[in-house]
């Protein structure tokens, strides 16, 4: 074989490599990509859980007998900002 079919072998091979790697990238991304939305979607139900368990506590700890007067101010804000973000829903599902 001659010098240029040689390098052309050499080039040829590393081509093929490369496509090869690039292939193998390509399903890596795509199972990186799931990953990721199998994550985030695990994130959004563990933030939603935490939420929740947070609601709960802080009802228990509110609905206790014989609230201080912090405990109710803080109460009666959080109700007003439920009742203004509810009263906002309303106003965009009239509209």
């Amino acid at each position: 074989m001659s010098q240029p079919e040689i390098q052309l072998k050499r080039v040829h091979e590393k081509i093929v490599l490369l496509l090869k790697q690039y292939q193998a990238l390509q399903k890596e991304h795509e199972r990186l990509k799931e990953d990721l939305k199998k994550m985030q979607a695990r994130c959004e139900s563990i933030t939603g859980d935490a939420e929740k368990f947070r609601l709960q506590a802080e009802v228990s700890r509110l609905s206790g007998r014989g609230m201080e007067e912090t405990d109710k101010k803080t109460l009666e804000k959080r109700l007003n900002q439920y009742v203004r973000e509810i009263d906002k829903c309303i106003a965009l599902l009239q509209e």
